[in-house]
């Protein structure tokens, strides 16, 4: 879940981006948070797949209420919690007394300033840490292998329990159910603890200062402060440098190059749009040039009989339009 988002200037959710990109981190804290309507219904399927999970754990829970509940997230989270089941019988095979842990804290300062999160569900047994993460958007496939966002709460869930259970490897599982997607990685403990030393704790100094070189890529999606990085623009702006010659003037390396562009490029292109409209709508930003234009409407009668007969009445004959039908409708 992105519990975490809200608080820690280096979330474990936007590790992604701070990692790729540690100026991102400072920079984004300028820029409201505009998620919208997926964000919103990702979070009434956490609450509700956390009610069921704690329900089937035999713990005490108030069932909540959405405007986003429907037969479908029903379904979703009840296969979640089918999932954890599983994943908590296996367990017992190897350990008596697994531990369960739903929604819990996780803290991992110890690499991170100010680093901590929230995990939607751990399993803590002798020989492994099982941490579970519910994905419930469907628009970008989230895979688990090298994902930092799952590396950190495994260092935070690590810093609670090794000391008490033996664990020796950790397995990070994104459960996606709208893409049909259950991704899992296993690692041994010490490579983790490798990496949070000689990549992650270095890193993470840089962007928590706030300094390093701004770096744009596809970690740009998310990140509320894309649509007026600098960084970004010029990296979409590389373009220009073909002149915008037509396509036969163009050497088949320079098509491909520009291919590879487009995609990328007009979707910056859209966000910058969408934010001139949001800005001046909202919140009256005048941009030069530019005004707001009422857009257009389609009039019609309420009742047309009435209106034809107003206007016989009053004199007038030629009323009524005529058009040849679709061959569609010609031919049925």
């Amino acid at each position: 879940m992105n519990g975490d988002k809200q608080h820690a200037l280096l979330s474990a959710s936007g590790a992604h981006r701070w990692m790729n990109c540690t100026p991102s981190a400072r920079l984004e804290r300028e820029f409201e948070d505009n998620s919208g309507e997926s964000a919103a219904e990702g979070t009434a399927a956490h609450a509700l797949a956390e009610h069921k999970l704690r329900r089937a754990l035999k713990m005490r829970s108030k069932k909540p209420v959405s405007k986003y509940d429907s037969d479908e997230m029903d379904g979703y989270t009840d296969g979640y919690v089918e999932f954890i089941q599983e994943l908590v019988a296996q367990a017992k095979q190897e350990c008596s007394d697994p531990v369960v842990l739903v929604e819990q804290r996780l803290d991992f300062s110890k690499f991170v300033p100010g680093g901590f999160g929230t995990g939607d569900c751990m399993i803590i047994a002798d020989g492994t840490l099982h941490i579970i993460d519910l994905k419930y958007g469907q628009g970008v496939l989230v895979e688990a292998e090298d994902n930092p966002q799952m590396k950190l709460y495994a260092l935070g869930a690590l810093e609670l329990f090794d000391g008490i259970y033996d664990i020796l490897t950790v397995s990070m599982t994104i459960y996606q159910p709208r893409r049909e997607n259950v991704s899992t990685h296993t690692v041994f403990k010490e490579s983790l603890y490798q990496w949070a030393e000689e990549v992650l704790k270095p890193t993470a100094e840089l962007a928590f200062q706030g300094e390093g070189e701004y770096d744009p890529g596809e970690h740009c999606q998310f990140c509320r402060a894309a649509v007026k990085c600098r960084a970004r623009a010029e990296e979409k702006l590389k373009l220009a440098r073909f002149e915008f010659a037509l396509p036969p003037l163009l050497t088949d390396e320079d098509i491909e190059e520009i291919l590879a562009l487009l995609d990328d490029l007009t979707s910056w292109a859209n966000d910058i749009k969408a934010y001139a409209l949001e800005a001046a709508v909202s919140h009256g930003k005048e941009w030069r040039g530019y005004k707001l234009v009422e857009g257009r409407s389609n009039r019609r009668y309420a009742n047309e009989d009435a209106v034809a007969k107003a206007a016989k009445d009053a004199g007038y004959r030629d009323i009524y339009r005529q058009s040849l039908i679709t061959l569609t409708r010609w031919r049925s």
